[in-house]
């Protein structure tokens, strides 16, 4: 018996109890659990690949969203050019479980973070951050300076009303000459993020942002502020990366720059805001075989039937992201056989409390008599939204055969 959701275990406890191959989930698993599909992942591995290769992009997934050394090392060999994170921590915690390339899409700011980067560097990574102030480039430069090191930064261009980047090309070459100056810096290229682009038509505003970002990195290169012999030239989330991999390649930048894309979700992908993304990126790109599948799901059992027409989940907030309300996708006998499906036709999650969820059930659950009526003890498929936010609620996480058999359990670094 295995509880994968444990938050303080002790320093044996955490190599007992984990699941033997062929722990079964409908049976041998202390459920809540987080469940990773293997044959869902591995198409999303495969699939994301080619479609990088396919457009002249390296893949740099965001680690951010799992984590997950494990599925950090599954990317790296589906062919991933490296690991996006988002903090210095994160950073040292990837680099700690065999991580050698990081690209840290975020500003490095801090002493205390910037003496974490300078020991990664110091014991070998291959370490990006992003700059977008005279600030921050004189504070690096001093300090690693000091520390006799090399940093390699990325000039970030943002657009006007939305977080961090520089307002515009000419920000970005006045910064460009300024890290030029600074002998402990090495202008790498140029970095962007696209899903803080609003407007109303969102896709023309995207090609057009990732146009910006071709332009601004063809002009440092122009002007010679590049030092960086191989500079990169990156964005991409989740949502617009076909997009940008298109305005890249339709720019030639492969014959200089690498182009780098950094989705994250698509590993698990989910069955909320990103299969709508998928749907879109479909659709704008009908030649696309298949897609990305779903291979992130929630186990939970019904552990009340307090009324007619309510049924109580034991999961909650501490074990599911919540952007949108998660999906009921299955259930299940405790014990039973994974051919036995039986339907969840109807149901719908109307509230979430810390641990308990409130299922509303359709008028046909309710009357009686019912030759499948739902029990105490059932076990319920539920899919999620936005991976990150159910990632991060996870210590372990089980992935899992055709059969629902456990064949690995996988440890998170938050």
């Amino acid at each position: 018996m295995i509880e994968p959701n444990s938050r303080h275990p002790d320093a044996t406890s955490l190599h007992k109890g984990l699941p033997e191959t062929g722990n079964r989930l409908l049976a041998d698993v202390s459920l809540p659990a987080a469940v990773i599909h293997e044959a869902a992942l591995a198409h999303n591995l495969a699939w994301m690949q080619r479609f990088c290769e396919a457009h002249g992009a390296r893949l740099a997934p965001h680690g951010k969203t799992t984590m997950t050394p494990a599925l950090f090392h599954r990317q790296l060999q589906a062919g991933a050019w490296g690991i996006t994170l988002a903090t210095a921590a994160q950073c040292r915690a990837a680099f700690a479980h065999g991580v050698r390339r990081l690209l840290m899409a975020n500003q490095l700011v801090g002493e205390a973070n910037m003496a974490i980067v300078a020991g990664l560097i110091e014991a070998g990574a291959d370490f990006y951050c992003v700059v977008d102030s005279a600030e921050n480039v004189r504070q690096l430069g001093r300090y690693f300076a000091a520390r006799g090191l090399c940093l390699q930064v990325l000039i970030e261009l943002g657009v006007d009303g939305a977080r961090c980047g520089c307002r515009g090309q000419n920000e970005v070459m006045a910064l460009g000459e300024l890290v030029e100056s600074e002998q402990a810096l090495v202008l790498s290229g140029l970095e962007g993020f696209e899903g803080v682009v609003h407007g109303d038509d969102q896709e023309s505003q995207v090609r057009g942002y990732a146009w910006q970002l071709v332009e601004a990195a063809q002009a440092l290169d122009h002007d010679g502020l590049i030092e960086n012999p191989h500079p990169l030239i990156t964005a991409s989330g989740s949502v617009w990366y076909d997009l940008v991999a298109e305005v890249f390649l339709e720019a030639g930048l492969g014959s200089h720059f690498v182009p780098v894309l950094r989705p994250g979700c698509y590993v698990v992908h989910d069955h909320g805001i990103y299969r709508s993304a998928q749907h879109a990126v479909l659709g704008r790109r009908p030649g696309i075989d298949q897609g990305l599948r779903p291979a992130l799901e929630v186990y939970a059992q019904v552990v009340s039937l307090p009324e007619p027409g309510l049924a109580i989940l034991g999961l909650g907030k501490r074990d599911i992201g919540h952007d949108q309300m998660p999906e009921p996708l299955r259930r299940h006998r405790e014990g039973g056989s994974i051919g036995d499906i039986r339907s969840v036709a109807g149901w719908r999650i109307t509230k979430l409390m810390d641990q308990h969820a409130f299922v509303t059930l359709p008028h046909d659950e309710r009357d009686e008599p019912r030759h499948d009526p739902v029990r105490v003890g059932d076990i319920v498929a539920l899919g999620i939204s936005h991976p990150c936010l159910t990632f991060d609620k996870w210590r372990r996480l089980c992935r899992v055969d055709e059969r629902l058999e456990v064949i690995e359990v996988m440890e998170t670094c938050f």
